[in-house]
């Protein structure tokens, strides 16, 4: 078995290694020059996209475009963003913070691109229900069917056995023991009949509580780390100015901290922001596929605020309320290090139960979000018929979750979520004509200016 492991190990270390995050980034770069900076330029316009009236009235979808975004940032914002920042942080010190910015500034441009092709490939299944993502354009747009079953089966995969059910579950089962002394089996029972019933009722019912609840448990999690900020604003420039100068010229052994190099920060602020915003690995266009929208660079607009949101608001307040504290350079390392700095920035009971119930409402929704990414694959290669037995397999994971701690299984996970970003990339950079196309013909006809319909997607 350790054999086995180690393979895994070194498969996932391979899988994860530069090259991919080369391939990741690199995309991102390339569609940053070739669109002219539209996540910088475009930013004003996309969050008035968000949070503007209009959510869709009289387009063609399931759900708003912003219901469409809170389901991808119900999967995307999770523990990566409390776990994965001191993980990174604590392998390559302050400037890593700095390269999960870039990582982020990149990754708007490679989720503007995904989301965009998936509407323009989306299309309805038998239940009338909107179906899109990677699988649909990288069949239809690329003309690939076998690249495009390979991502439908990553994604079920990972759905399965990693992102959304054994780490989440676990994550939530802990945090209830720890913090609130709640059995495990009465944790397990407790969600499961939630998932299952917001799950059950498909998109609709998972956009109407992801809406509800990611913009809740962002805004909570956020005034929690302010309140760190706060009460350490003194140090608050010298956090700021450490991080940049630590990304440029690395950072001495100091306390607990055993030292990193610039390309350890540079690898490892890079993987954790890749791993908290899946940008490019083609998960959030399942959701964006769903939106009620006549413009697939609209969507492609309003779902790159995800990336936004996620690294450059909630990573960035993490991480600063880890160097502000000076919980980085101690022994602690993960969810242990981000409690003590709420312990040491606001109240030592106080810090415990703020991670603890950041933690719960992050695994949570990252357990629905997942839900639908893997449907939408499972419907992909076997039919509308092969939903619901999918759900009841998905609800059974997420029962025996709490009680399951098996490290050879989330490797595994861990390998296959890696590889779902390798067909979606060659979708991106095979397809990438069709977005500089279609976004050149957005722009030249005013529409950042008064956004009109587009023709309805078939």
């Amino acid at each position: 078995m350790s054999s086995i492991q180690s393979a895994l190990t070194a498969i996932d270390n391979l899988v994860w290694g530069p090259p991919l995050l080369i391939l990741l980034v690199g995309t991102g770069v390339y569609l940053t020059l070739r669109l002219g900076l539209l996540q910088l330029v475009r930013l004003p316009l996309a969050l008035k996209l968000v949070f503007g009236r209009d959510q869709g009235q009289g387009k063609q979808g399931d759900v708003s475009s912003f219901a469409a975004l809170c389901t991808a940032l119900s999967a995307t914002i999770g523990t990566g963003n409390i776990v994965g920042v001191a993980t990174a942080i604590k392998l390559g010190g302050p400037g890593a913070l700095f390269w999960m910015w870039m990582a982020a500034l990149f990754g708007m441009a490679t989720k503007y691109a995904e989301c965009l092709l998936a509407v323009k490939y989306r299309q309805l299944d038998s239940n009338g229900q909107m179906a899109g993502g990677p699988m649909y354009y990288l069949e239809k747009g690329l003309g690939s069917r076998w690249l495009a079953k390979l991502f439908a089966l990553f994604g079920i995969g990972v759905a399965f056995f990693g992102i959304g059910t054994f780490p989440q579950v676990n994550a939530i089962s802990d945090a209830m023991t720890i913090s609130f002394s709640v059995p495990r089996e009465w944790t397990a029972l407790v969600l499961t009949l939630l998932v299952a019933l917001v799950t059950l009722g498909g998109i609709k019912s998972i956009s109407s509580v992801a809406s509800k609840v990611v913009p809740f448990m962002a805004l909570f999690y956020i005034a929690a780390c302010l309140g760190v900020l706060v009460n350490n604003v003194g140090a608050l420039s010298e956090a700021v100015a450490l991080v940049i100068s630590s990304a440029f010229s690395g950072h001495a052994a100091t306390g607990g901290f055993v030292g990193a190099s610039i390309m350890l920060a540079i690898q490892s602020g890079v993987a954790r922001g890749v791993f908290s915003n899946e940008s490019g690995l083609g998960s959030a266009p399942i959701a964006a596929a769903a939106a009620k929208t006549n413009s697939c660079v609209e969507q492609g607009l309003v779902s790159m605020t995800g990336t936004f949101f996620d690294t450059i608001i909630i990573c960035t307040m993490t991480g600063l309320t880890l160097v502000v504290t000076g919980v980085w350079s101690g022994d602690l390392s993960g969810a242990a290090m981000t409690s003590a700095a709420f312990a040491q920035g606001l109240d030592a009971h106080i810090g415990q139960y703020l991670v603890s119930i950041g933690l719960l409402f992050f695994a949570f929704t990252t357990i629905l979000g997942w839900n639908y990414y893997g449907e939408r694959c499972t419907q992909y290669l076997f039919g509308t018929r092969a939903i619901k037995p999918y759900r009841l397999i998905y609800l059974g994971l997420v029962a025996g979750g709490a009680f399951l701690h098996l490290d050879m299984i989330w490797l595994l996970a861990d390998i296959v979520n890696g590889l779902m970003a390798v067909p979606n990339l060659i979708g991106l950079i095979g397809l990438r004509h069709v977005v500089i196309a279609e976004t050149k013909a957005y722009f030249a006809r005013g529409r950042d200016v008064e956004p009109e319909p587009a023709p309805q997607t078939v």
